[in-house]
């Protein structure tokens, strides 16, 4: 009989390999379920003490406007705010601050007098779960990226191993062009031999003597006369170019003392252009709006918590991060004299150089409030698209040509304006048409832009 050797081996072998998936299995079920009762655990913790998913959104609703979590606003700070109070006077604090300020409370008394008595806005309408929930989000730790950590310690070990094997290709690719380069050397040696074995001589061929090419051209007179007309054309046409854009400041961009992104405010937050350019709708000129107009949002937006998806690629690449817009936003507050920490003016501005970018010459008149007010022109038609644009710039030419073209294809509203009725239906019966363009209304007149 053949004889099989280390059956038995084996056999140990399968059984104690059997036992040690047995009891790596058992380990790995009891870690699970005794995560799924710590889960459980915490679950009924947080049902009890408020939800701070619902709590955040009723915070950004009804509180967010005057208190911060971390930092003293028209309120106090709220973050462990139930550590310094106790619930049942939370509830009556939130339902009915000014009763508790009558009544004489002398917590309520303290917290309205540190904060120049401002009466805070009373919330009968939420109820003591809605309450909790606000307290479990203004008590709960802030949330760590622990996504995004892991994905920045996960990306060297993938970076360097996509190194490792990189390497590993490009030195495979330098052996085999050696390997080529040394194979064509040797052929290369085997032929001449076979060559001068069979009496092969190569001889190099003379090359004939030809006139150059500069001789050849400087005595054919007709190149020579085509050749100069074309430069004489291509200069003038270059030098007209060049004298026709001086005073064309189109694509200009300088940079600002603040930085001001019309694609945050106008883009993302839709802030309509007339709420800071408020002058355009009733004067010459769009104004630059006060710095008060930028505190009505700003005494209460401190810092730039940007998308919830974060910064692209493109913002980082040009350095506007989070805590660069912060930056900007405290150059605000020290150009306005804001003390944050007290929450009121110093009385210690300091003017804002801004740079002008939409500059006329003196002897054209323009007037905005007749274009956005009476024509109804979108701000966009001549600024371009300002909601797209991080760093403001000028976007149309701003030329007589440029402005004369758009009297000529633009119609004027007459609609329910009782001033064009009967101008309206003179001009119209003039021109034998039933709209009529800026420039049929007088539009390229010279006294119209020209004083």
């Amino acid at each position: 009989m053949k004889k099989v050797p280390y059956r038995n081996q084996i056999s140990k072998f399968l059984g104690i390999s059997l036992v040690a998936f047995l009891l790596f299995s058992t380990s790995l079920f009891s870690q699970e379920q005794a995560v799924v009762e710590d889960t459980e655990v915490a679950a009924e913790a947080t049902a009890s003490a408020g939800d701070p998913e619902k709590g955040k959104q009723l915070f950004n609703q009804n509180c967010a406007a005057c208190h911060a979590l971390n930092r003293k606003m028209t309120g106090p700070a709220l973050a462990g705010v139930t550590g310094r109070h106790d619930r049942e006077w939370l509830y009556s604090w939130i339902k009915n601050s000014a009763g508790m300020v009558k009544s004489g409370d002398p917590a309520a008394l303290k917290i309205y007098n540190e904060y120049n008595q401002a009466a805070m806005t009373a919330f009968p309408t939420l109820s003591n779960a809605d309450i909790d929930n606000i307290l479990a989000y203004t008590d709960a730790p802030p949330s760590t990226p622990v996504a995004a950590a892991a994905t920045a310690v996960a990306l060297p070990g993938q970076a360097a191993a996509s190194g490792i094997s990189n390497e590993l290709i490009l030195g495979a690719l330098v052996l085999v062009f050696g390997l080529l380069t040394v194979m064509l050397v040797l052929v290369n040696q085997t032929l001449r031999r076979i060559a001068e074995a069979n009496g092969v001589v190569a001889e190099k061929v003379k090359a004939e003597k030809r006139t150059p090419i500069w001789k050849a051209f400087a005595k054919n007179q007709f190149l020579v006369l085509v050749t100069v007309i074309f430069l004489l054309l291509g200069s003038a046409y270059y030098v007209y170019g060049y004298f026709m854009q001086v005073g064309i400041d189109q694509g200009y961009a300088p940079v600002q003392p603040i930085h001001y992104s019309h694609r945050i405010h106008a883009g993302n937050n839709q802030i309509e252009c007339k709420y800071c350019h408020s002058s355009a709708r009733v004067s010459k000129h769009s104004g630059i709006p006060a710095l008060n107009v930028c505190m009505n949002c700003h005494k209460s937006i401190y810092e730039y918590k940007g998308n919830p998806e974060g910064p692209s690629a493109e913002d980082l690449a040009n350095g506007y991060t989070n805590d660069f817009y912060t930056g900007e936003i405290k150059k605000l507050y020290k150009a306005v004299g804001w003390d944050e920490q007290n929450q009121k003016y110093t009385g210690e501005s300091q003017p804002v150089e801004w740079v002008r970018i939409h500059n006329l010459p003196d002897f054209a008149y323009f007037n905005h409030s007749q274009h956005v007010s009476v024509a109804g022109v979108e701000c966009q038609t001549c600024h371009g698209p300002v909601e797209e644009m991080e760093i403001m710039y000028q976007y149309s030419p701003l030329t007589m040509g440029w402005c004369i073209n758009c009297h000529r294809e633009t119609n004027v509203k007459v609609e329910g304006n009782e001033y064009y009725d009967k101008i309206h239906e003179e001009l119209s019966k003039k021109y034998g048409v039933e709209t009529l363009t800026a420039a049929q209304m007088g539009g390229l007149e010279c006294g119209k832009c020209h004083y």
